[in-house]
């Protein structure tokens, strides 16, 4: 310990030069160390006006990037917030209530804590709200004067690292010493001391904004806010198959949403009474109203289950109704269709403009049925109010003529202050421009601890800042927030709305259509941007072109399909509205989501084609040239078809013709055999081919191809010709035998018939004369003889008789049964022809 002592007091030359170099150092950068530094709380009412001009120019980009890495330090000590401010816009005479919660991130304890609160300047444009709002550290000077009444003050005592303590202060307004009209900002600082800095200093700071107007403007801001009633899709195409065609839905997340306290349940309840324009999707009024009647949910592994919400439904439109009766209401295409992904990736694919038209047409008749109200089709409002040439084609296309836009998409650059919304674009359309700033400002998590009434009164601080730009002029204003707000986020804009609402010195509440009929500004920017200037975050959301061409593809699937039905109406509401819902703006951010929807559309309608169809066909032998051959159609839907025929086509040339094609008409749950007449030319196998077709000569289904084996003469025809050709040959043998026989005997007469007898070749007298005779004798004998034979009168004639029952049939045999079986035979062989030509 002496040795260091000794060290301390005399240092080395070494030791000396680096103390004199860190001397100098520090002397050259000790006002710089000090102006990063936050001063002493005592010493800040001191730094006069010029320290604060000076932190304010130099300051608010130098202090966040000195100590922006260093949270738990300096003026970021404590974290505060402030959970409420009341009344947002005070007046007069008014008791200020401010609460919240003070924490200690730093690393050492704070003692003898206590909450002011200071009043900053006025801010004298909307890009100084920016700048402050921005601002995390205390700067002296911007953050204004400490408020010296007592009711000021609150008292937090000593807080351990990460301990939490809440605070209130009630005072009169009249203490905060406000002057003119403006918006000042109001700062909660805590003050107290720390181990390594025992003196009193700032800690921690929270700013929020606080209008304040003594009096009426002279010319109030016309304010529209739309209030939008949107969802994403919930119903798919599917319907049970009963008589009232029960609606089948992806889940029942819509239930929550409309039951007491869910997100569509408060936008209706908080819009009841704001000075708002709703704005609605037809597709959720759909939607719901199916929901006041039994419907079923899909089940992950398969199946349904019943609906939950049928009562939450039947309220929300109850309320719905009452909220919108004698408003103005504007309607968005059924489903609302994402334009500018239609622009960019649809436009090219047929047909898929038409869609706009009937979803507009569809979405008049929605609201009229559901809300008893004729809305307004006159407004076009692409995602997040992002605009170009392209998308505004396609918006006005389906006969919109104002176009919902915003104004970081078409930009007011030379201006000094926020122009009317309205501004026309050409070919008798109107870009109704949002203004962005006011349109975002409930877009943050309101949930966290704050975050509400920091956007509150930001968003009055803008309207009011607004306002005061051209004291001497008019101007209308339109706010388009996010298209589905969350619970937090409609609380937090209907508190806003109410306020302003309340106050109304500043700003008023208009219609939609009052927006649109605004006197446009001769200066405000009139030209729709370039298809470059589209953001490719917005871009890479749209839906890609594959979709436009699959819907399209279902879409043909879907107008064949009806050509055959008794009741298409059944099919066609269902597929057109899934086809308009598959488009919906919602699927951005989604891209599985959409494809799945797309498939399970497409997919639910190949399987109710196939609910009609061939009956597969076993291999067919056709016993004849002529022939039936019968095809079954079978009909698995609950409603009959008609408007089909039935082809039939050989695939084989072997002369089998199949006939003319057949209409085709079954009932629901039947079948039909529909039969077709063939003729062959000749014997073979064959295979044919059936085909359905529409009435316009589409096939309809998969081809049913089936084997015919043509077998025009049969064994039992065979058996019969043989047969008949034995007789024939048989009589022939006996005739020979029978002249043989006469023919020995009656030359004996006159002793002159050799020669014809011989060899016939006598002149026809002669022979003609001889024959005669010999067989008018011979057919004399041979009917005398037959009988006799038969009966076995004569000895040689009964022989064959035996041998003909030992061997029937048997060639050359004479005797009775050859007579019987040539008139059989012959009677048979004609009888098979007439089998084989049927």
């Amino acid at each position: 310990m002496a040795e260091a002592a000794d060290n301390r007091s005399t240092p080395t030359a070494a030791v000396r030069r680096w103390l004199r170099g860190g001397v100098a150092v520090l002397l050259t950068t000790g006002p710089l160390v000090g102006g990063l530094l936050a001063p002493p709380a005592h010493a800040a009412p001191a730094q006069g006006s010029a320290a604060a001009a000076s932190a304010g120019s130099a300051a608010p980009g130098a202090a966040p990037a000195a100590t922006g890495d260093r949270k738990g330090t300096g003026s970021r000590t404590a974290a505060i917030t402030i959970r409420t401010l009341s009344p947002a816009t005070p007046e007069k005479g008014d008791t200020l209530n401010v609460t919240g919660t003070v924490t200690n991130n730093g690393r050492s304890s704070i003692s003898d804590g206590q909450i002011g609160l200071r009043v900053g300047p006025a801010a004298e444009s909307r890009g100084a709200l920016a700048q402050n709002a921005k601002r995390e550290d205390y700067l002296p000077g911007a953050d204004g004067d400490e408020v010296k009444a007592k009711e000021a003050k609150a008292k937090v005592g000593s807080m351990r690292p990460g301990i939490r303590r809440t605070f209130k202060l009630k005072l009169p307004v009249s203490a905060l010493k406000l002057d003119s009209s403006g918006v000042y900002q109001l700062g909660v600082t805590l003050t107290g001391q720390t181990r390594e800095r025992p003196y009193d200093q700032i800690l921690g700071i929270e700013r929020t904004f606080l209008p304040w107007q003594t009096s009426d403007a002279e010319n109030k801001t016309g304010l529209t806010y739309l209030w939008p009633l949107i969802s994403r899709p919930h119903m798919t195409v599917r319907m049970e198959s009963d008589e009232e065609q029960t609606p089948v839905f992806r889940d029942d997340d819509l239930a929550k949403e409309l039951a007491p306290g869910g997100r569509l349940q408060q936008m209706v309840k908080l819009g009841a009474d704001l000075p708002i324009t709703w704005i609605v999707d037809p597709d959720l009024l759909s939607t719901v109203n199916a929901m006041t009647e039994p419907y079923r949910v899909q089940k992950k592994g398969g199946g349904t289950r019943p609906g939950k919400g049928q009562a939450y439904a039947k309220q929300w439109l109850m309320d719905l109704q009452g909220a919108v009766k004698g408003e103005e209401v504007a309607t968005l295409p059924f489903g609302d269709p994402d334009l500018a992904s239609l622009a960019h990736r649809g436009r090219d694919v047929p047909g898929a403009l038409s869609v706009l038209r009937s979803a507009n047409e569809r979405a008049v008749n929605t609201v009229e049925s559901v809300l008893h109200t004729k809305p307004s089709t006159d407004y076009a409002w692409p995602a997040e109010g992002a605009v170009d040439p392209s998308i505004v084609d396609v918006a006005t296309s389906a006969g919109a003529h104002n176009v919902i836009a915003r104004s970081d998409s078409l930009r007011d650059t030379p201006l000094s202050y926020t122009p009317t919304s309205a501004r026309p674009i050409g070919g008798g359309n109107t870009a109704l421009v949002a203004d962005a700033g006011l349109s975002e400002a409930f877009e943050g998590d309101m949930t966290r601890p704050g975050a509400t009434s920091r956007a509150v009164q930001r968003f009055l601080a803008e309207t009011h800042t607004l306002t005061a730009q051209v004291p001497n002029k008019q101007r209308d204003i339109l706010v388009a927030p996010q298209r589905m707000p969350s619970t937090d986020q409609a609380r937090a804009m209907a508190l806003a709305l109410s306020s302003l609402q309340k106050d109304g010195r500043w700003a008023q509440g208009n219609d939609l259509s009052e927006a649109a009929a605004a006197k446009p500004d001769p200066r405000a920017n009139r030209k729709v941007p370039g298809s470059r200037s589209y953001p490719s975050s917005l871009r890479r959301q749209e839906l890609p072109t594959e979709a436009y061409r699959q819907l399209q593809e279902t879409d043909r699937g879907v107008n064949d399909f009806m050509q055959i039905l008794t009741q298409d109406d059944r099919v066609e509401t269902p597929f057109r509205t899934s086809t308009e819902r598959a488009e919906s703006t919602s699927w951005r951010g989604e891209p599985e989501a959409a494809k799945d929807y797309r498939d399970s559309t497409s997919d639910y309608l190949v399987g109710l084609t196939k609910k009609v169809q061939l009956i597969q066909k076993s291999p067919i032998t056709l016993s004849g040239r002529s022939a039936t051959i019968p095809v079954t159609v079978q009909n698995n839907l609950v409603q009959g078809v008609d408007g089909l025929e039935l082809r039939l086509k050989s695939r084989r040339r072997i002369g089998l013709d199949v006939g003319e094609a057949q209409p085709v008409k079954v009932d629901g749950g039947h079948s039909q055999s529909v039969k077709f007449s063939t003729t062959s030319k000749a014997n073979g196998r064959a295979f044919v081919e059936a085909q359905l077709y529409t009435k316009d000569g589409k096939p309809y289904g998969k081809p049913m191809v089936f084997q015919v084996n043509v077998t025009s003469i049969t064994s039992t025809v065979l058996l019969v010709i043989a047969g008949g050709v034995l007789l024939v040959v048989l009589a022939g043998v006996r005739m020979y035998i029978t002249r043989k026989r006469n023919g020995g005997t009656a030359p004996g007469a006159d002793g002159t018939d050799a020669s014809p007898g011989a060899g016939g070749t006598e002149g026809p007298g002669d022979g003609d004369t001889d024959g005669d005779e010999d067989g008018g004798s011979g057919d004399g004998s041979e009917a005398d003889a037959g009988p006799g034979e038969e009966t076995g009168a004569d000895g040689t004639a009964g022989e064959p008789e035996r041998d003909q029952e030992e061997s029937p049939g048997k060639p050359g045999t004479p005797g009775g049964p050859g007579e019987d079986d040539t008139g059989q035979g012959s009677g048979s062989a004609s009888d098979a022809g007439e089998k084989v030509d049927r």
